[in-house]
């Protein structure tokens, strides 16, 4: 931990602003919580004072914000706690989680979100904002008290991986949040169109044996809430896309102007039906992995910011809902420690700018969220990391932070470590 009385010079930098895009040599000086200067000269200069830390070439940017976590806390502390996500998180680069509502209890009560604000507030190493449930008990039937749960704290309502199917009750919902400005987050995706299926509908899934999740179940969801965020004028949030036909939904419903944003898992970015190979059920994902066209077609969209937002997604999960048979399995990955480092396969593949890479993890999420973070710029918050992007690690579930350690990306091989990880200027983790 850094002395909080002394400023922090962030020295011999490569720095990355993801709002404007630019990259450049420079250091950052941090005080009180905020950063006061942040210049090319503070490469190499001395600050008289203030303590050190040569970043020795490594990348300085703003620190991750993950829009889509879930924690077990409260209820399921097996799965993970607050203290344990957030470890999890600043060795991932992460500095705010927004914490799903699927608790227990669910997070759709004023009492229950200012507790997981002061429980975070007593354990977490990070910034962790609850996002509400947008109807009681994420049922789908009844909304939720949306400016309650705003006024107590929360940055967004959603249902987590529970979609509204009664158009008319996400009708309601739309127009009461509307009311409040607050962002309704929704997993687009119709249950009945999902029925058993387990994996991407296709001639991999028949040879597997398993159902399929056609995609339709996915884009159907989707154009029923571009028309009803017509009607009510809401500002909407796809979770999860993870096919093409979304994405043509969602380039006519930002060419038509409505207040439409989108999201994507690193999973889906990184990883097709084909890696679930002979039954891996870390990688059973809802929504599915899907084809490999998909999964490019995805990543360009990102590129081009149709896609505004990548999240972990991460969903810890018991090892004894993991060890069962493929289609019995329960669905969900950790991912905050693999995203940063996941996505850098796009960047090395040309596919993504790393400055693009670091805006969809940290500046668009935290605009999403109303968050002040997520940019490099005087009188920010000072929640930033230092990142290598070229030192090679190992994917080894036993020294993930995570209580659970159902990673898809197991044994893998990685480039990009984050040696250094502040939030409100405070050094959280260090990698030696």
């Amino acid at each position: 931990m850094t002395n909080e009385t002394r400023p922090l010079h962030l020295a011999n930098a490569r720095l990355i602003e993801p709002v404007t895009g630019l990259v450049s040599p420079g250091g950052v000086l941090v005080e009180a919580g905020r950063i006061r200067d942040i210049a090319p000269e503070l490469a190499s200069a001395r600050v008289e004072g203030a303590e050190r830390l040569d970043c020795a070439g490594a990348i300085v940017a703003p620190g991750l914000v993950d829009l889509r976590a879930f924690i077990g806390e409260p209820g399921e502390e097996f799965r993970e706690t607050l203290r344990s996500a957030s470890e999890a998180a600043v060795a991932g680069g992460v500095t705010t989680l927004i914490a799903q509502p699927n608790t227990s209890p669910v997070i759709d009560d004023p009492a229950v979100v200012d507790f997981v604000l002061r429980r975070a507030r007593d354990t977490s190493l990070v910034h962790i904002r609850p996002a509400a449930a947008l109807t009681k008990g994420c049922r789908g039937q009844e909304m939720t008290e949306i400016g309650l749960l705003k006024a107590a704290g929360a940055v967004a309502v959603t249902d987590g991986d529970r979609p509204v199917v009664n158009a008319q009750v996400m009708r309601r919902c739309l127009a009461y949040a509307r009311m409040f400005d607050m962002p309704v987050i929704h997993h687009p995706e119709d249950p009945h169109l999902v029925g058993e299926g387990v994996m991407n509908e296709g001639e991999f899934a028949t040879r597997l044996g398993l159902p399929g999740i056609p995609a339709a179940a996915e884009a159907i969801m989707l154009e029923r809430d571009m028309r009803l965020v017509h009607l009510t004028g809401a500002r909407y949030h796809a979770a999860l896309v993870s096919c093409r036909e979304s994405l043509d939904i969602l380039r006519r419903a930002k060419q038509a102007g409505l207040p439409v944003t989108a999201g994507v898992s690193i999973n889906h970015l990184t990883l097709n039906e084909l890696d679930i190979g002979e039954y891996r059920t870390f990688l059973k994902l809802s929504p599915p992995l899907r084809g490999e066209e998909d999964r490019l077609a995805l990543v360009e969209a990102v590129a081009e910011g149709l896609i505004d937002v990548i999240v972990s997604d991460h969903n810890p999960q018991d090892v004894e809902t993991k060890r069962l048979t493929f289609a019995e399995c329960a669905p969900g990955a950790i991912g905050l420690e693999t995203m940063l480092a996941a996505g850098m396969r796009l960047v090395e593949a040309g596919l993504i700018s790393l400055p693009r890479l670091i805006e969809a993890m940290s500046a668009a999420p935290a605009r999403l969220a109303g968050l002040d973070t997520g940019r490099l710029a005087r009188g920010a918050p000072a929640d930033l990391i230092v990142f290598d992007p070229e030192e090679p690690w190992l994917v080894d579930p036993a020294r993930l932070r995570s209580l659970c350690k159902n990673t898809p990306f197991d044994g893998a091989r990685m480039s990009g470590r984050v040696t250094a990880t502040l939030v409100a200027g405070r050094i959280v983790h260090q990698y030696r």
